[in-house]
Order: structure tokens, then C-alpha cells, then sequence
């Protein structure tokens, strides 16, 4: 088991985290939202949280709202190397940019670049978009697949943000299974699969998606879909009750034949001036 961890760009921070919550900032501005995990005890002084610029407060289970100490713009960019990312607090407390899949991002990269091929990859799950670019920047052609036209939107503004209109990305409104089903039936290729699916959610048209159920047909659907020599796998998964290991044992189902390397553990955000690690959440990646 492996932790692949962050301690923090040069745009972001964890500055800490505990009481059930996380407190960190985006370029210049300071965030406290919930995280139920942090059940520890915050290392900062009370001052460092009580100035944050704003700070979400749960109003159902899934939505609150944000209350603000000052006045902040409805979106900012955060630069991370060659990306550049637009950063809103959005009513399900998230900020379109999820810190610690930069670890993600240099892995992808290092797979397209050392592949010494053109490769061609797809996004399942795509939401905003960093792993697309950060694919696209390596040299692929990218297809973003997600049911969200705002995600799309989000995307794409990404895109322009980071000075990668040129770049060969299809962003797709659809369905994840039946997206992959369909490509099947094409005969179209990837030579690299990325996919960030949720515990719950629905497609386009309502298709309903649960990610135990439904991740090993996904997967069946991806091995259909691999080119003859293909460079990686990753799967990310969230607020599941599995470990990593689940992901280990259903990735070999379908790659135990391609040879390569299968890497399974968690992603974890390190705190400023501490070694405490956030966990944020498990992966799993196949590679040769």
C-alpha cells in the first residue's frame, strides 16, 4: 500500500485541519470547510482559522452555503505548474479543484511523455478537467467524457486559463457505461483510462450510477476499449467504504494478462509545517 501525499503547491495549502474540519488557501484566499474525518485535534491557533476569508456551514446533507468574513470574487485562478485553474465555492462545499490529485496529474504526465508515443486517452469523470489537461500538455489527444454540462463549461474555461485551446480535447456530454458501450461497438481505442467515478450519482438522461455495482461493468467495458499496447489505467475513488484493496483486486480482473504493474493506496494532502497527513481518498493504477 502505497500513500502518494502533497504538501502543497505553490498556490495551495493545507494549513490545517481537525474538529471535522480543513482549513486551507487557494491562491490568496483562505477557505475552513468540513471534513468528517479530521476527528483530530487542530495544531494552529484559533486566530489562523477565525481569519479565514470564508467558511462553509452544512445547511442539508448535501448543500450549505458559504458566509464571508470579506468580500471575495466568484471565481480565481490557481496556478499549478503549467495549469492554470478556476477556483469557485460552489454549494456542495468544493472548489472545483481537488489539491491532492496533483500527484495524479505528474503520474499521467510521466506515463504520456516516457510512452514515446501519440497517445490517445479518455477522461470518465472529468468534472473541471485537470487530469484532461495536465494529458493534454504531455502531448495526448483527449477525450473528456461527463454527464455535467456545467462541468463541461468549467472545463473548458480551464482550457483557455491554461493556453491550451490548441490542444486535440473532445469534451462529451454522456454517460460513462454508455459512452464506453458504445466505443466498444466503434472499435475506437485508448491508450490510456482515467476515471474519477462517485460512490452515487446519475448520467445525462438519469442513468443511475452505483460505484459497486457498476465499476466492474465499467471496467469490462474499458479493457474492451484498451489499444494494443496501452500505457496505463487509473481509477480514483471517494468517500467509499472499501479499501484500496478493492481496487487492486478488481483492476487485475481485467489487466492480468497485459503484464505490467498494478499500484493501489491513498491520496493524502501534507500540512503546512507539519508531518500529518489528510487523507483525501484511494486510488489504483495499472502501468507497464
Amino acid at each position: 500500500m502505497n500513500i502518494q501525499s502533497i504538501d502543497g503547491w505553490e498556490e495551495y495549502e493545507l494549513l490545517d485541519s481537525g474538529d471535522g474540519q480543513r482549513l486551507e488557501r487557494f491562491g490568496k484566499y483562505t477557505i475552513v470547510r468540513p471534513d468528517p474525518q479530521a476527528i483530530w485535534r487542530p495544531i494552529q491557533h484559533k486566530s489562523l482559522w477565525a481569519d479565514a476569508d470564508a467558511v462553509f456551514e452544512r445547511v442539508t446533507s448535501t448543500k450549505g452555503k458559504w458566509n464571508f468574513k470579506r468580500k471575495m470574487p466568484e471565481q480565481w485562478l490557481v496556478k499549478y505548474k503549467d495549469l492554470s485553474l478556476w477556483a469557485r465555492l460552489t454549494p456542495f462545499k468544493h472548489t472545483g479543484i481537488f489539491p491532492e490529485q496533483a500527484a495524479q496529474w505528474d503520474w499521467i504526465k510521466e506515463r504520456i511523455e516516457t510512452g514515446k508515443k501519440p497517445a490517445n486517452i479518455l477522461n470518465l469523470f472529468g468534472y473541471t478537467g485537470g487530469a484532461t489537461l495536465a494529458a493534454a500538455a504531455a502531448g495526448a489527444k483527449v477525450t473528456h467524457i461527463d454527464a455535467s454540462r456545467p462541468a463541461i463549461g468549467w472545463s473548458r474555461e480551464n482550457q483557455a486559463a491554461s493556453k491550451l485551446e490548441n490542444k486535440p480535447i473532445r469534451w462529451i456530454i454522456d454517460d460513462a457505461l454508455k459512452f464506453t458501450a458504445r466505443e466498444a461497438r466503434r472499435g475506437a481505442q485508448y491508450d490510456g483510462i482515467i476515471m474519477d467515478p462517485p460512490v452515487y450519482g446519475h448520467g445525462p438522461e438519469g442513468e443511475p450510477w452505483d460505484f459497486n455495482k457498476d465499476l466492474p461493468k465499467l471496467l469490462q467495458n474499458c479493457s474492451l476499449i484498451l489499444s494494443g499496447n496501452p500505457l496505463f489505467i487509473l481509477i480514483n475513488a471517494y468517500a467509499i467504504s472499501s479499501s484500496a484493496l478493492m481496487l487492486q483486486n478488481v483492476l487485475e480482473d481485467y489487466v492480468k494478462d497485459l503484464g505490467g504493474n498494478i499500484e493501489v493506496g491513498e491520496l493524502a494532502i501534507k500540512e503546512k509545517n507539519t508531518s500529518r497527513l489528510l487523507s483525501t481518498g484511494i486510488y489504483g493504477r495499472w502501468s507497464r
